[in-house]
C-alpha cells in the first residue's frame, strides 16, 4: 500500500508496496586497484607500513593481495543502490544506521565481476522527528555464482519519521562491563572521506562543506563503512594477524558521525572462542562522556 499522508520534509508518500521486492543485480567489476583503493579509504597504510598486505600487490602483472573483508559491506551502500531503491524518502536525511555482514567465503580473486541482489526487507517508523528505518538485505555473488557475503544493512532517514508505519524490532547486544582487552588509537586523516568516496559512495555529505553546514555538521563527515573498516583492521591485527580471511561476521550500530581529523579509539573485548565485542569512541571519551561512533559491535572469526 501507499500511505495517504505526505511525509514531512519530502512532499512524497512512503511507498510501502516496495517492501519485499528485490532489486538488482547491482554490478561491481573490480581489479586489484579497487581493492587497494578501498583499503586506503579505511586507513590502511596510514603510517606507510601498517596494512601493507592490503596494498602491496608485489607484481602488478600477477597481483597478490589480502582483501580487507569490509569491502563486502560497501557494495550495498553504493550510490546506485541507494538511489534505485527509492521509496519516497528525503535523500538529504539519509544516514547509515547499522549493518550485519556475514562472510560465507573470502574474496580471493584479484579481479572479478560481482553481482549484488538487494531486498527491501522492511520500513519502520521511529516517530515524528526521529526518522524512518529501512532494512535491506543484500547477497553478493562472484562470477562463478558463489555466494560471498550476506549483508543486513539499515538506513535511518532522519526527516521521514511519523508516517504511521510499524515500530522497528528491538536488537539487543550484551556488552562486557569490564575494561577492554585491546585498545587501539588511530587518527583519521582529514582527506580519508575524499579517498573512500572513490569506492562508490558519492553522497555530498562527505565532501561538500556547504551541504554539511546546512545539515548541522561543522565539516563533511566520514563514511561509516570507512570507520568500520578501521575497526576491522584493528581487530584483525590483534586477533587474527595477517589472516583477514578468517573473519566471518561484522555487526555494528552506527551511533554518531566521525569528523575527519578526529583521534579515535577501538575497544575490543574477547567474549568467547572466535567472538569479540567492540566500540569505537573518541580518544578522550572517558573524559568527555561523548557518544560512541560505533556501538554494540560483534566480530566473529573462524
Amino acid at each position: 500500500r501507499i500511505t495517504q499522508n505526505p511525509v514531512k520534509g519530502t512532499g512524497m508518500a512512503i511507498n510501502t508496496d516496495m517492501v519485499g521486492q528485490t532489486f538488482g543485480p547491482f554490478v561491481r567489476d573490480y581489479t586489484f586497484r579497487d581493492l587497494e583503493l578501498f583499503a586506503l579509504g579505511c586507513g590502511a597504510g596510514i603510517d606507510g607500513k601498517d596494512g601493507l598486505e592490503y596494498l602491496n600487490e608485489h607484481d602488478e602483472r600477477n597481483p597478490q593481495l589480502k582483501v580487507l573483508p569490509m569491502f563486502g559491506a560497501m557494495l550495498i551502500v553504493d550510490s546506485e543502490v541507494t538511489r534505485t531503491i527509492d521509496y519516497g524518502y528525503n535523500y538529504a536525511g539519509s544516514l547509515h544506521w547499522g549493518f550485519d555482514i556475514r562472510f560465507h567465503q573470502p574474496i580471493t580473486k584479484m579481479s572479478d565481476h560481482l553481482e549484488t541482489m538487494v531486498r527491501l526487507e522492511g520500513l519502520y517508523d521511529r516517530g515524528e522527528g526521529r526518522g524512518l528505518l529501512a532494512q535491506h538485505i543484500g547477497d553478493t555473488y562472484d562470477s562463478d555464482g558463489n555466494l560471498l557475503f550476506t549483508n543486513e544493512s539499515w538506513d535511518c532517514l532522519i526527516y521521514d519519521g511519523g508516517w504511521g508505519g510499524p515500530k522497528p524490532p528491538k536488537d539487543i547486544v550484551e556488552m562486557p562491563e569490564r575494561e577492554a582487552d585491546v585498545e587501539v588509537v588511530e587518527r583519521i586523516p582529514e582527506n580519508q572521506a575524499l579517498i573512500y568516496r572513490l569506492s562508490g559512495d558519492y553522497h555530498p555529505q562527505h565532501i561538500d562543506w556547504d551541504y554539511a553546514a546546512e545539515n548541522g555538521e561543522p565539516r563533511p563527515i566520514l563514511h561509516a563503512i570507512s570507520y568500520a573498516g578501521v575497526v576491522m583492521r584493528h581487530a584483525i591485527n590483534a586477533f587474527v594477524p595477517g589472516e583477514p580471511e578468517r573473519i566471518t561476521r561484522f555487526k555494528t550500530r552506527i551511533t554518531s558521525p566521525v569528523l575527519p581529523g578526529s583521534t579515535l579509539k577501538t575497544k575490543l573485548w574477547k567474549v568467547g572462542e572466535g567472538e569479540l565485542r567492540f566500540q569505537l569512541v573518541d580518544e578522550d571519551a572517558d573524559v568527555t562522556g561523548a557518544k560512541p561512533h560505533l556501538n554494540w559491535g560483534i566480530i566473529e572469526y573462524r
